[in-house]
């Protein structure tokens, strides 16, 4: 039995068809969230990208409950504009992490609850193809290391240039072993690249999960978890019950294929509004 569920944004809900399922999900996918919470199923959407990024979603479909943002460091409820859980980076590690990063010439973002901050020398076409998927101007700065040192940090975002830039990425970052969380996504429009998340020690989407269970009284064993990124097996495998889209990487397909009869589905892309057909498996719409 359903009873909750948890769903990955990009790649799920928003797909790469501008003023179609993009950068809102189609008609057909709002009113299908909307149907569910008003059956009273709370339907909590879980991304990586800026919290504030998925209010409008949130308000159109009224989802009335928590969501997870900033890959797991913020857990918002939008409709009391209430933060229940928010974890923010260490301001020593968040230093020494834009000294790295920024001394490789890396592009880099920086995260508070309610916005995102790049430094005036940073500005490219990544901050434009950024800004268009965010649907929010990023706030200017003459220095990163003002905000880290003046602001709470939710979320350092690196971006990658391609998979190998990613790997440089992740082992320049090694030294700071277990003091931080990275985890990274990506999204149907903006490749090549690719985005990191650090965050403080210990946070990510599976946390923020058993944030949600804890603040509903809903076991994740009664809860749908569906993603379409190798990143969304972190939260999908606490799940009772499992769900990829067609345009999943192979990788977590085959986890969720891994997972016992009855209790998972693997449904069509995003583009052909896949995660309704979900729903419809589970028969809970």
């Amino acid at each position: 039995m359903i009873r909750g569920i948890i769903l990955d944004v990009d790649g799920v809900i928003v797909g790469s068809k501008r003023g179609i399922n993009n950068p809102m999900p189609h008609p057909d996918v709002i009113a299908a969230l909307k149907h569910l919470r008003e059956r009273g199923i709370p339907v909590s959407l879980c991304t990586g990208k800026g919290t504030f990024a998925i209010r409008e979603i949130v308000e159109a479909a009224h989802l009335n409950n928590l969501h997870i943002g900033d890959g797991g460091a913020v857990v918002m409820d939008f409709f009391n504009n209430e933060v229940v859980e928010k974890h923010c980076v260490e301001k020593e590690a968040a230093k020494n992490i834009l000294t790295i990063l920024l001394s490789r010439g890396t592009y880099v973002e920086i995260y508070t609850v309610d916005g995102y901050h790049i430094a005036k020398n940073l500005v490219s076409d990544i901050t434009t193809k950024h800004t268009e998927i965010l649907g929010r101007e990023p706030i200017l700065t003459d220095s990163l290391f003002d905000i880290v040192a003046t602001k709470d940090v939710v979320k350092i975002m690196p971006v990658a240039k391609n998979e190998k830039d990613k790997q440089d990425i992740i082992a320049c970052l090694e030294k700071f072993g277990n003091s931080i969380s990275l985890q990274w996504g990506l999204h149907p429009t903006a490749l090549p690249f690719l985005f990191g998340l650090i965050t403080a020690p210990g946070i990510s989407k599976k946390s923020a999960a058993m944030t949600i269970a804890k603040h509903t009284g809903i076991p994740l064993e009664q809860t749908l978890g569906v993603g379409d990124g190798l990143t969304d097996w972190n939260f999908i495998r606490v799940c009772g019950f499992a769900g990829a889209m067609g345009n999943a990487s192979e990788d977590l397909k085959k986890l969720v294929a891994a997972r016992p009869e009855g209790t998972y589905y693997i449904g069509p892309g995003v583009d052909d509004n896949g995660v309704l057909d979900i729903f419809r498996k589970f028969k809970i719409f």
